[in-house]
């Protein structure tokens, strides 16, 4: 049975709400592009005919990815996605208390964090919540994080039971059919990426990653979460300039990410980790550059070699589903 990833939150740093105005000037503009170009289509046909950026734009939420084979479920990352995905769940045993659900996190800034505490499943008696880190101070974060002043409800008060597990960095662990093992990323804060691999398949999970070791010598022993992979979501916050700009903030760009593609055979890559600060017009402008980018380098590598490797990627949107 294939892998499913699901996006739940693709933004970094902040949530992005749109202001209503911003929702109204491009309902109004979406309107008048109808009645000048419909000829005749319907307006859902009309709709999927135009890019993501100009109808629902990329995503306001932040980190969190579904990842499901079957009945096995991993999720990687509390963001602000997590909240909605937790709605979902309650349609399922975690609305009747006889849940259990897997969260690994990556690191714990706010935005891979805040929508824990608003996730409903842990407040319902029954539920059985695992939270696997490689870190160590687990528990102790995560307690802190339903604490006064920061949230009103105490740990203690939870109506989940609530586990933590210690992952141990670069080793194997089973989740029923998915197989998760944690390689570090390059970021101030310590941070892990995740190899999950579930019948011959691979996905790699490269958020919050500056990619400051880009070489197979300096990745060392954390070059195995990029070899073999089939899709890799990938950390892309900022344009090419603004990552040079931005040394030492934890964040890489598209370009760093398709160099590594290209160099490992890595077959479909996803950039998310939006910058918050960028309008759904200017995430565009950056994969346009981005494609500026790899064009010209897929071509001076074709003059070399006609079977150049040539991986498929884009800008991933919230809600997007990947199938592996």
């Amino acid at each position: 049975m294939a892998m499913q990833i699901k996006l739940w939150g693709v933004r970094g740093s902040l949530t992005t709400p749109k202001p209503p105005k911003e929702i109204e000037a491009r309902v109004l503009q979406l309107l008048k592009r109808y009645i000048a170009e419909g000829k005749g289509r319907s307006p859902e046909e009309f709709l999927s005919s135009l890019p993501q950026r100009e109808v629902g734009g990329y995503g306001g939420h932040t980190s969190c990815v579904e990842v499901t084979n079957g009945p096995h479920q991993i999720i990687i990352d509390g963001g602000s996605g997590l909240r909605p995905l937790g709605g979902k769940m309650l349609t399922g045993p975690c609305g009747l208390g006889r849940g259990e659900v897997h969260i690994l996190f990556t690191h714990f800034h706010w935005d891979h964090l805040v929508g824990l505490p608003f996730f409903v499943p842990i407040f319902i008696p029954g539920n059985k919540i695992h939270i696997y880190a490689v870190q160590p101070e687990l528990e102790e974060i995560i307690r802190h994080v339903f604490e006064k002043p920061y949230f009103p409800v105490s740990f203690d008060d939870l109506g989940a039971e609530v586990v933590f597990h210690q992952l141990a960095p670069r080793e194997k662990r089973e989740f029923g059919d998915l197989q998760v093992t944690p390689y570090q990323l390059d970021h101030p804060d310590p941070c892990w990426g995740f190899r999950v691999e579930c019948g011959g398949k691979v996905y790699a999970h490269c958020v919050d990653t500056e990619c400051t070791r880009v070489s197979r010598k300096d990745l060392g022993p954390d070059l195995p979460l990029y070899q073999g992979v089939d899709v890799m979501v990938f950390d892309a916050q900022y344009t090419f300039k603004e990552a040079t700009e931005k040394v030492h903030w934890g964040h890489s760009s598209a370009p760093i990410g398709l160099d590594i593609a290209v160099r490992e055979k890595i077959k479909n890559v996803y950039f998310v980790h939006h910058d918050p600060v960028a309008s759904d017009m200017k995430i565009a402008q950056a994969e346009a550059e981005s494609r500026d980018y790899f064009k010209t380098m897929i071509k001076a590598l074709k003059s070399a070699d006609e079977n150049a490797f040539e991986p498929n990627w884009c800008f991933a949107h919230e809600g997007m589903v990947i199938e592996v």
